[in-house]
């Protein structure tokens, strides 16, 4: 099962009924855009407490094989994204209910 944007954003609206869905879609249109932009420029994005830690590393350029004709490829050098995630929610995921 996984949680969709919009399941997102209306969660968020019934947490907090004073907040406008559109204001409520900036915001995370925002806080997806910053931490993109940190990324891509090789930055490290930090959110210990809550949620973890997101980094991105560079994978070298290397020679591979198409499976189907056996030929020789060019993959180029590409990064990453490494996540690691925070103590409190390895420990909140493992509760039990």
């Amino acid at each position: 099962m996984s949680v969709s944007r919009s399941e997102i954003v209306k969660k968020i609206s019934k947490n907090f009924p004073n907040l406008f869905i559109k204001d409520i879609n900036k915001l995370l249109n925002i806080f997806l855009y910053e931490i993109t932009k940190a990324l891509s420029n090789g930055e490290r994005v930090e959110l210990r407490d809550t949620i973890g830690t997101f980094e991105t590393r560079v994978q070298k350029r290397r020679v591979s094989l198409n499976p189907k004709t056996l030929e020789k490829v060019n993959v180029p050098e590409k990064k990453s994204i490494i996540y690691k995630s925070s103590k409190e929610w390895k420990i909140k995921i493992n509760e039990k209910k």
